[in-house]
Order: C-alpha cells, then structure tokens, then sequence
C-alpha cells in the first residue's frame, strides 16, 4: 500500500503507528481532518490479516467519522484507532494504558471511544492515562450505554425518511422489517412497538428472535427471507454492505433506515436505490445518535441537552432529501455535500480569521 499516496488522495492529516513490546499493542491511529474541532473516533480491536488491511481500515474509517461528525453538526473531526489483535484472548491492561499515553501524546487532536472488540472496560483503563476518551463508565461521568440513543436517532431518522416517502411521519400501522435484533435493534423494536408500528424481524440468534417476538408481537421470519418482505421499511441493523446487487431486486420496502454501518456494499448501489424511488437514509447520518451521545461528555454530560442534540437527526435527513430532490442526486451524495459544504465553510471562517491575525503580527 502506498500510504502517502492514498493518505493525499483523501487529504489525511496524520498517520500514528503505536508500538508496545510488553503488552503486545500494535495500533494505528488515523486522523483525517480537524477543520471543525478535534478528531472523535473510537478504537477498534480485530485480527487483520495484514498490516496494510489494518492500515486501510484505519483510515476509510476516520475518513467516515469526519463525515458522520460534520453532518451530525458536531464541532469535532474525525478520527479511528484500529488495534491489530484477537479482543477474545489478546487484551490485557497494559495495553490498553500504553494505548492511553500514546493518545495523551496528541494533546487533544484525537479522542477516542468504544468501537467493536472494543469495551466500556477498556476505555476505563485508557482513562487511567488520559482524558482524551469517552464511552468510560458512568462513575466517571460518563453517559453509560450508547445504544438506546442510538437507537432512538434511528427512530426519528425513519420518521423522517417515512415522511419524505408518503408524505406522514406517522409510524402507526407501517410495516418494518428490521434485520438485525442486537442492543441498538431492540431499543428501536421498542420505539417503533409503542408507535404501533407492524414488525417482522430476523436474526441468526434464535434467543434475541424470540425475545422481540414476546416483547412486542413481531413476527419472526429465516434471515433470507427479510428482504423480500411486504413492508414500507427495511432496516438494516446487523451487518455492512448488505444493500447489493443480490438483495436490491429483492427488495420491496419503499425505504432503507437501520442502525447498520456501510449499508451500502458500493457506492454505485446509491445509484440504484435512487433510480428505482427508494428513500435511503444515509447510514453515517441516522445512526449519530451514539456518537453525540458520547461528544456530549466532552462538555460534562448532560443528557437533556444531548438528546435535543439527538433530535436534529431527523432535520438533517429532511435537509439531505431535499438536496437530492433539487440536485436530481442519490442521497448519499446529497449527505456528504452537506457534511463537506460543512467543513468548507468552517475552513474558510478559520482561513479569513488566521489570515487577519497573521497581519497583525506582522504589523500591517
């Protein structure tokens, strides 16, 4: 992999390898942009089979939270750590205070949070050597468990995503088909239950099926069968890349809103869902609402201010629709020019600012 030539492609400003032979840490910190504020992204742990798919991973992935962070209105960049190692067997604590002083090391260009392989557990132990993390626990000041705010972004995001499509956010008597019954999906199920919503779920943990299916009358269905469901939405809750060539002709929902990360399997697969009238919500948008959760903290948690913070999802999404009806575009695209006219904007004010200041120094 030629690191400074994709680094330049997608204007990276820093790459950090961390390296610590007593604990066995191998991480790679990436910060892609800081033009709205310091980069926010958190750590995750997982077996790479290389170092350049570590590498890569790093940066697609805080390249992903500049955008999430900036259509979030969050006055923060983006950022990820990748920590190459099995989270089942190779964590210890040294590793994760090592990955703590190399943070601290930043000074405040990058914080970082829980990611998958990644636990609240473990952002205690970064803690121990920086303040520079969220996600710590709730003895700390932390704001505790992200999902069911996530979750409850999801719902308002397919509010407004319901609306965009028959004109009514109403969700009473919609019929969802949600893929995927984690703890984000379940504290969803639970919104759209008490909004009289019609469920049919699917999961290959049997457990977690029965559990919605007790708790809020969904009806069940095998995990192949989900797409081809007669409902209004399909929300994708469980794996990426799962909006492809494959499952779109399946496909009979009017709308895509789910919890799910990089629903998209390519970007040409935007494309299509715009040409055949389906209303997709961009994943990086609905699913913010953990990430302002947890930016939240960073001003001493308050959960009523993060909450209404939450709530601007749903204006985002109605924003990011009307671009792509003006502009004739996929709403994934009509996202990233919101978050990128974003980060223009911004730029400009810091440029005209430290141009100004830069003349005064100079004394003219």
């Amino acid at each position: 992999m030629e690191i400074f030539k994709y680094m330049e492609k997608y204007d990276y400003e820093q790459l950090v390898f961390c390296q610590d032979q007593t604990s066995g840490l191998k991480a790679i910190i990436a910060i892609h942009d800081t033009t709205l504020g310091p980069a926010l992204g958190g750590v995750r742990m997982w077996p790479y089979a290389t170092e350049d798919e570590a590498v890569e991973d790093a940066l697609r992935l805080a390249r992903g939270m500049t955008y999430k962070n900036a259509a979030a209105g969050l006055n923060l960049g983006g950022g990820k750590t990748v920590i190459i190692g099995d989270p089942s067997k190779d964590k210890n604590e040294e590793m994760f205070r090592a990955l703590g002083r190399f943070i601290q090391g930043l000074n405040g260009r990058y914080i970082t949070a829980e990611d998958v392989g990644t636990t609240e557990a473990d952002m205690d132990l970064i803690h121990e050597e920086t303040n520079y993390v969220t996600g710590i626990s709730p003895t700390f000041g932390s704001s505790g468990n992200p999902s069911p705010v996530t979750a409850y972004g999801v719902f308002l995001g397919m509010k407004a995503s319901v609306k965009e499509a028959f004109g009514s956010d109403s969700l009473k008597g919609i019929r969802v088909a949600v893929q995927g019954l984690g703890n984000v999906a379940y504290a969803l199920c639970d919104y759209l239950h008490q909004e009289g919503a019609e469920l049919i779920v699917t999961d290959i943990n049997k457990k977690a099926v029965e559990r919605v299916v007790s708790n809020f009358g969904a009806r069940a269905v095998q995990p192949d069968e989900i797409y081809k469901q007669e409902a209004e939405v399909f929300s994708p809750c469980a794996l990426g890349a799962i909006i492809n060539d494959e499952t779109i002709p399946q496909l009979k929902a009017k709308v895509i809103a789910g919890s799910a990360n990089n629903q998209l399997k390519e970007s040409r697969h935007g494309n299509v869902l715009h040409e055949k009238g389906i209303i997709y919500a961009p994943d990086y948008v609905i699913n913010a609402g953990g990430v302002i959760n947890v930016a939240d903290e960073l001003y001493g948690y308050n959960r009523d201010r993060a909450m209404k913070r939450v709530e601007t999802i749903y204006d985002s999404l109605s924003k990011i629709y009307a671009i792509s009806k003006e502009q004739n575009i996929p709403t994934y695209l009509a996202a990233n020019k919101l978050a990128e006219n974003r980060i223009a904007r911004v730029a400009k004010s810091r440029k005209q600012f430290l141009t100004s200041e830069k003349n005064i120094l100079n004394g003219r």
